[in-house]
């Protein structure tokens, strides 16, 4: 198995940025079109637990706007193979002084497209 080749990770970090914008941006059809529409899609968030994309989608499409801007720092991006890869990310946010948000990704190629499958943000007091 070949970890981390160029092409690949080239892919999968070009759909990680796209999540990242549609993010900050509340793109929700960008956001609900990276991740695997699939009951079996997991996102756990900071104060939810959110168990196949129908919940994942109704999160999203109600989530407020306001205060998603993020700065992202030691984002890791692993590939494993040419279908599997993941994304690991610290956060930090202006609206939330001394704190810092973790956020991992499980990313999987299917025939549409790299697609997030399982999801975990989570937010720890700042070092």
């Amino acid at each position: 198995m070949v970890i981390d080749d160029p092409t690949v990770k080239a892919e999968v970090e070009a759909a990680f940025r796209a999540y990242e914008v549609a993010l900050t941006t509340n793109d929700v059809a960008t956001l609900e079109a990276l991740f695997r529409d699939d009951p079996r899609t997991i996102r756990y968030g900071i104060g939810e637990n959110l168990y196949g994309m129908d919940a994942i989608r109704a999160f999203r499409r109600a989530r407020s706007p306001v205060g998603l801007e993020r700065v992202l720092a030691r984002t890791e991006i692993t590939t494993y193979g040419r279908d599997f890869a993941t994304a690991m990310t610290l956060f930090t946010r202006d609206n939330a002084p001394g704190k810092t948000g973790r956020q991992s990704q499980t990313w999987v190629r299917f025939p549409e497209g790299w697609r997030v499958v399982a999801a975990h943000v989570s937010v720890i007091a700042a070092d």
